[in-house]
């Protein structure tokens, strides 16, 4: 994992500085109070490299058992463009984004609809939809 600038803006957008926002459920010193929220700290964690987070925030059953990042592949930007469900006080959850992205000098975009559990009290990350 990096060492990004605890005051930069934090990647995930939210207009938040690093540290008051994907830093602290990054060091699981807190959990994420959104469906939303898990869903911008792991794009932070994508930005970031921060395999063990991503790993942390995904439901055990449909985790992968390692990852590995595209080194060529630089994230960035982020637009959440629909959410249902995953409040403080629902079980479930989705939310559609679109993921900006370049890969050996092209640009694209990641769509994805992700869909989020409670698991031990903790929103996880289950499954996404790539939509585009």
């Amino acid at each position: 994992m990096s060492d990004f600038p605890l005051s930069d803006a934090c990647p995930c957008q939210s207009g938040l500085c690093y540290g008051d926002c994907c830093f602290l459920l990054h060091r699981k010193m807190r959990s994420a109070p959104t469906a939303e929220a898990l869903m911008r700290s792991r794009y932070s964690a994508f930005v970031l490299l921060n395999a063990d987070y991503l790993l942390y925030s995904w439901h055990p059953s449909t985790a992968p058992t390692t990852l590995e990042f595209d080194r060529d592949l630089t994230w960035n930007g982020l637009s959440i463009t629909h959410t249902s469900g995953g409040g403080p006080f629902d079980a479930v959850g989705s939310v559609t984004f679109m993921a900006y992205y370049e890969c050996a000098g092209v640009k694209n975009t990641l769509t994805e609809k992700s869909h989020f559990s409670r698991w031990e009290k903790r929103w996880v990350y289950e499954s996404g939809i790539v939509t585009g």
